[in-house]
C-alpha cells in the first residue's frame, strides 16, 4: 500500500517590499512521503517570494515533468516553473525550453557543492536565475510546521521575515550568479 501525503493548511499574509505586492493566500500543502519537513517549508518560501493570485503548487516529486510550483497563463503556457533543490543541468535545459522564466531555488547543506560542480554546464540558459536559500534558516522555520499555520510574511530586500504564531523566523536569499 502506497504511503499517502501528509496535508498542511497555511493562512498566509504577504508583504512583498521588492514587488510592491500584497495579498493573503489559503495554501494547501501536501508533504510527499519522501520530502523532509525543510523541503516542504523551504517550497513555502519559494511560492511566498513569487507570490501571484495564479500560482500553484504542482504535483511535484509524484510527477516528474513538473516543477515544484509553477505559474501558468489561461491557454496553458508556463510563465514561470520554479524547482527546488539541485536539479540536473538537463532538467535545467528542459525547463529553459518550455517556461518563459524558470528559478531555481537551492537549500541544503550541498547547495554550494553543487553549484561549483553545476554552475559552468548551466550558464548559457538565460532565462534561469538561481537562488539559494540559508540552510540554517530554513532549519529553524522547520521548527514552527503545524498541521494548521498562520503566517505574516515579510519580503524586503534579500530577506524573508515570517512571524509565526509568537515565533519570528528570517530566510536570506542568496541570488547565484554564473
Amino acid at each position: 500500500m502506497a504511503l499517502k501525503p501528509t496535508i498542511y493548511k497555511l493562512r498566509i499574509a504577504i508583504s512583498d517590499m521588492n514587488r510592491d505586492y500584497y495579498d493573503s493566500f489559503n495554501l494547501t500543502v501536501a508533504l510527499h512521503p519522501s520530502e523532509t519537513i525543510e523541503r516542504m517549508m523551504a517550497r513555502v518560501v519559494a511560492f511566498c517570494l513569487n507570490a501571484d493570485k495564479d500560482l500553484t503548487f504542482t504535483k511535484g516529486l509524484s510527477e516528474i515533468d513538473e516543477p515544484d510550483i509553477w505559474l501558468k497563463t489561461y491557454d496553458d503556457q508556463i510563465k514561470l516553473w520554479i524547482d527546488m533543490g539541485e536539479p540536473s543541468p538537463d532538467r535545467i535545459k528542459k525547463a529553459s525550453r518550455q517556461a518563459n522564466v524558470v528559478k531555481i531555488y537551492s537549500f541544503n547543506s550541498k547547495s554550494d557543492t553543487w553549484w561549483q560542480q553545476t554552475m559552468p554546464k548551466i550558464k548559457a540558459f538565460e532565462n534561469v536565475s538561481y537562488y539559494q536559500l540559508d540552510w540554517s534558516q530554513i532549519q529553524q522555520l522547520a521548527t514552527c510546521a503545524e498541521r494548521n499555520m498562520d503566517w505574516s510574511v515579510s519580503i524586503s530586500g534579500d530577506t524573508v521575515y515570517v512571524a509565526a504564531g509568537e515565533e519570528s523566523y528570517e530566510v536570506v536569499v542568496l541570488e547565484l550568479k554564473a
